[in-house]
């Protein structure tokens, strides 16, 4: 096999990267050190375009190479840079995670010098006219806009609704819990100076501009994971699954690698821009994550000062805002100077003298040691569940339930990440900034529960409200915005009916596209008659369907149009009709209605389908809602039902962030390598197998990325990460998982160096860079 060589300054000793077939590359290095500066330069040489763009992006130095239009976002970037002390900032995170950092950036800049000598960049830079930047460490730690935060625009969707239609109609927009949690206005806080647009600023800073089909939400980044005992499988060793759902790319968010040197041997997936690997396993312990949704974000409204707009009332005075001045570069043109405001909170995201009002984010994630998923360093190299869960305790955010598992049998569940303490007020809403809803410090890590080697024999998260009845939320709030449960409840169904599971059958639990709501709904249909044709056809389709929405499923294709399209409205136009007033109907509708690219949480109707039938309707809704989904679905697919199917529908179709940015510029062919796709997919966001939807029916988002561990066993192990390895369009990489992924298959991810050597397909030898002549 041909060996590529290339020389790497601040390399020690050699360093081998044998590539397996499927594109993972096994790093073995001779120290700490020198395995890290590998995994940077490595990244860089499969994903440099999108690291130069993640960079970009945190910094808010888009405006530099792609011109003034991007002034606004870069400036909202810079507003939620971290700026504290980075001696604190590094502290944080645990010993050798600078070292670390200091590593993986200089592997970074030593392929972009190599690149850029080589006349070897990869084609994106040349489509849109820009080079990659060389970075510095504090890069990875300044950068916080790339995370997962809650719950701050659910507070201000909140406050809407409240303001403009009261709490009855937000009963109707969004499920709290526990159940029966009651909302509360805080005292001193004015509905009416909240102006719609109060988090435009925010939005710009946390959502990638080149993403126009993607509106802020939450529902889209959730996940699932489990652990099984030995007496729940096979084997007798236990099994750890993941499989976290984030929007879908090109390339994939994730990278996996393998991390050998001496004390540290670990393979897993994480984000190619960060050191480390945050899932997978390090031959003594598995892990993996999904998001437990801790509230660490506020909105803080201000009453300012009429004589000044950047004075704010606080205890029984005034405060000033503090200041600090950028410099925006932008391309062919002059810099930008630009004046950010911050309160004692946070950054002021929006500013209304005329109603002498200003409002701040406070987030938990500004914090020292909250960069996102770079607190992973702390436990990746772990030797025991002692270990890990000491680990986890330094975990900030974002928030996560972790689940491990040890070849002694042991399995356990930790949900980890700062909840700000708030005394007297649970953060539902925005809060008055004049003193009176401050945080606490943060809860201590043992106040919240955990699980270790569960008797059921098995332990399963999916983003729920896991915490147990007796847990106290009006004295330690975490949230009240869970995720649906449906996805963990079918997780539950499968895993406590066997004893016999593998690796292969968690793999198809991963892909499972049983729909727990479509089963809720279905057996309201029983007894229904009707002589239209349509209604006919319909009832005929879904009476005898297992709810399953598999790609091939004609039902499955009429489920979902009915459900999101018709039955929907029309259950919530039915409930709002006597909550609001004619005029205003379909306004309060639209406020309340999910977000259709969003999973479509399916709580408030089935509660609604599920209340006593009062008023006698419920037969006719049903069945005139059917009637025009059944025409929708004709006009759709043809007149043929036989002929219809959920994955003509519904279909994974990718596009990489340089068709966005050229688009933008008025170009509007993309090279063929910007999209990928389209392929038909089964299930939606409520199932296991998350396949949440745009209205156009492309897929948005998912499980691009799925590990299964069969611990002690690691070699039997299967992992997926679709498009492929690659972020380069030249590599043999860039798609080659694609198909595989969309039909629900893994390959297997070897781990011992035996396995590893059988299935190299391309071997690289980083060799420390002769020094120069003098």
């Amino acid at each position: 096999m041909e060996v590529t060589g290339f020389e790497v300054p601040g390399l020690a000793e050699p360093v081998e990267i044998l590539v397996d077939r499927w594109g993972v590359p096994h790093l073995y290095a001779a120290s700490r050190a020198d395995l890290f500066l590998a995994q940077g330069f490595n990244a860089a040489r499969e994903r440099l375009f999108q690291l130069d763009l993640w960079r970009r992006r945190g910094l808010g130095l888009l405006a530099e190479v792609f011109g003034q239009r991007y002034v606004e976002h870069d400036r909202a970037a810079r507003l939620f840079l971290y700026r504290g002390d980075m001696a604190e900032e590094w502290a944080a995170y645990g010993a050798g995670t600078e070292e670390m950092a200091r590593s993986f950036v200089a592997g970074i800049n030593a392929y972009v010098a190599h690149a850029h000598a080589a006349g070897s960049l990869s084609p994106e830079f040349a489509e849109l006219g820009c080079t990659p930047a060389y970075w510095h460490h504090s890069d990875l730690a300044r950068i916080r806009t790339h995370g997962l935060f809650y719950n701050l625009r659910e507070e201000v969707a909140r406050a809407r609704t409240l303001r403009d239609f009261g709490p009855e109609a937000e009963e109707l927009r969004k499920v709290r819990e526990p159940e029966g949690h009651t909302l509360r206005v805080p005292e001193g806080l004015d509905l009416d100076v909240i102006p719609d647009d109060v988090l435009r600023v925010y939005d710009l800073a946390t959502v990638p501009p080149w993403a126009t089909d993607t509106p802020p939400r939450q529902g889209l980044d959730g996940s699932n994971n489990w652990v099984l005992a030995p007496s729940r499988t096979a084997t007798g060793r236990p099994l750890l699954a993941n499989d976290p759902h984030r929007a879908l790319g090109l390339p994939s968010l994730r990278y996996l690698a393998h991390l050998s040197a001496p004390g540290l041997d670990v393979i897993g997936a994480g984000e190619p821009a960060l050191p480390g690997i945050s899932i997978g396993h390090n031959g003594n312990i598995a892990f993996g994550l999904t998001i437990f949704p801790i509230d660490q974000e506020d909105l803080y409204v201000y009453r300012t000062d009429p004589a000044d707009p950047h004075s704010y009332a606080y205890g029984d005075g005034w405060e000033r805002m503090t200041s600090v001045t950028e410099q925006i570069p932008v391309k062919d043109s002059e810099p930008v100077h630009t004046r950010l405001w911050f309160t004692r909170h946070g950054p002021v995201v929006h500013e209304h003298p005329g109603r002498q009002a200003a409002f701040a984010v406070r987030a938990a994630w500004l914090g020292p040691g909250m960069a996102p998923y770079l607190g992973s360093a702390s436990y990746m190299g772990a030797e025991s569940p002692d270990a890990f869960t000491a680990a986890m305790r330094r975990w900030g955010a974002p928030g996560e339930n972790q689940v491990y598992a040890a070849p002694d049998g042991t399995i356990g569940w930790r949900p980890a990440g700062r909840v700000p303490r708030r005394r007297g007020w649970d953060g539902t809403l925005p809060v008055p900034g004049d003193g009176r809803y401050e945080w606490d410090g943060f809860l201590d890590a043992d106040e919240l529960p955990a699980e270790r080697d569960p008797e059921q024999g098995w332990f399963a998260t999916a983003n729920q409200h896991n915490l147990p009845p007796d847990y106290p939320h009006t004295e330690r709030p975490v949230t009240h915005d869970w995720y649906a449960p449906f996805r963990h409840q079918r997780c539950a169904e499968a895993l406590a009916a066997r004893h016999d599971w593998t690796a292969a059958a968690c793999v198809e639990l991963q892909t499972d596209c049983v729909s727990l709501p479509a089963r809720q709904v279905l057996p309201l249909l029983s007894g229904l008659e009707s002589t239209d044709p349509r209604v006919r056809t319909g009832l005929e389709l879904l009476r005898g369907w297992d709810g399953a929405l598999r790609a091939e499923s004609a039902a499955a294709a009429l489920f979902e149009v009915w459900f999101r399209r018709h039955l929907r409205p029309a259950l919530l136009r039915r409930a709002l009709r006597d909550l609001v007033p004619a005029a205003g109907l379909e306004e309060a509708l639209a406020r309340v209605l999910p977000v259709e690219s969003d999973s479509g949480d399916p709580r408030v109707e089935l509660r609604l389908l599920g209340a006593p039938d009062l008023d006698g309707e419920r037969a006719q809704l049903l069945l005139t809602s059917l009637a025009t989904a059944v025409t929708a679905v004709t006009e759709l697919l043809g007149e043929d039902p036989d002929r219809w199917s959920w994955g003509d529908l519904h279909r994974a179709e990718l596009r990489h962030p340089v068709a966005g940015l050229l688009a933008r510029k008025g170009v509007t062919e993309a090279p063929g390598w910007c999209g990928l796709g389209p392929l038909p997919r089964g299930g939606s966001g409520d199932t296991v197998g998350a396949a949440a939807y745009l209205p156009d029916f492309r897929q948005n988002a998912g499980a691009s990325f799925r590990m299964v561990v069969d611990v002690g066993a690691w070699d039997n192990s299967l992992a997926m990460n679709a498009p492929g390895q690659s972020g380069d369009p030249r590599s043999p990489h860039y798609a080659d998982l694609f198909e595989a992924w969309a039909a629900d298959g893994a390959f297997p991810l070897v781990y011992s160096r035996p396995r590893v050597e059988a299935e190299t397909a391309q071997r690289l030898v980083l060799s420390p860079a002769a020094a120069a002549l003098n």
